[in-house]
């Protein structure tokens, strides 16, 4: 198994509650200029989906397991494993599941339990496949009364440019910042059909009420996701 590292807390953000199944903290990749997300999702019975595990301070558990108990552990790619070994340490009873073309990477760091299809979906949480990336990403989906959330990993980036040396990197070489898009990197080594991809975009662009876009590296998507989508999905022509 690779080199894994215990509970260790940098800087997150407080709870973002952005509605009543759906909680959001953003904190610091370690060693580079990006921000990581995790996303917390409610299921009905009241279990919660840890979407790219963030470890966090006492007092923010204490009031996560208020909320209610962890039953699911998402790590969303074969890169984003950093602190999914210490919430499967901090609860042995969850299920870990990861893409089922990123097991072996994944499986380096952390036992793995499951994929995404062995994911008990209920009416609000599910978990699916993306098009075109070689079963290496999928996508969390939120239904909730007053709208949907989809939660992207790598696939889909927001992220504001930056200044410095790093920025430029940033900006002109990997092409990650600069709002909604694919990344440079992630035409490169992520995706194997842009095509099929760029499909589903647009078919979850269509979805009704489609309300916000939770990215696991910067700024949500909210407002009119539709158009956003669809503007990705096009750049990928």
């Amino acid at each position: 198994m690779a080199k894994t590292r215990p509970w260790t807390v940098l800087t997150p953000s407080p709870f973002e509650k952005l509605s009543s199944a759906v909680w959001r903290v953003e904190d610091n990749v370690p060693n580079m200029p990006l921000r990581r997300v995790m996303t917390i999702a409610r299921r009905t019975d009241g279990g919660l989906v840890i979407h790219n595990a963030i470890c966090l301070p006492d007092a923010m558990m204490v009031e996560l397991a208020a909320w209610g108990p962890v039953q699911s552990i998402v790590v969303p790619n074969g890169m984003h494993r950093l602190d999914a070994h210490a919430w499967q340490a901090r609860f042995p009873n969850a299920k870990v599941l990861c893409p089922s073309g990123a097991r072996k990477k994944v499986e380096e760091c952390v036992v793995v339990d499951g994929c995404y299809e062995d994911f008990p979906a209920d009416s609000v949480v599910s978990l699916h496949m993306l098009d075109g990336v070689g079963a290496a990403e999928g996508y969390m989906q939120i239904v909730e009364p007053e709208g949907t959330t989809l939660v992207f990993n790598d696939a889909v980036f927001n992220m504001p440019h930056l200044g410095g040396v790093q920025g430029f990197v940033l900006k002109h070489l990997t092409q990650s910042s600069g709002g909604p898009k694919t990344s440079r990197l992630a035409r490169f080594l992520l995706f194997k059909d842009k095509t099929a991809f760029a499909a589903q975009l647009r078919r979850l662009a269509a979805l009704p009420n489609l309300k916000r876009v939770i990215v696991s590296h910067h700024q949500t998507i909210e407002g009119d996701c539709k158009s956003v989508l669809e503007q990705v999905a096009a750049s990928l022509a």
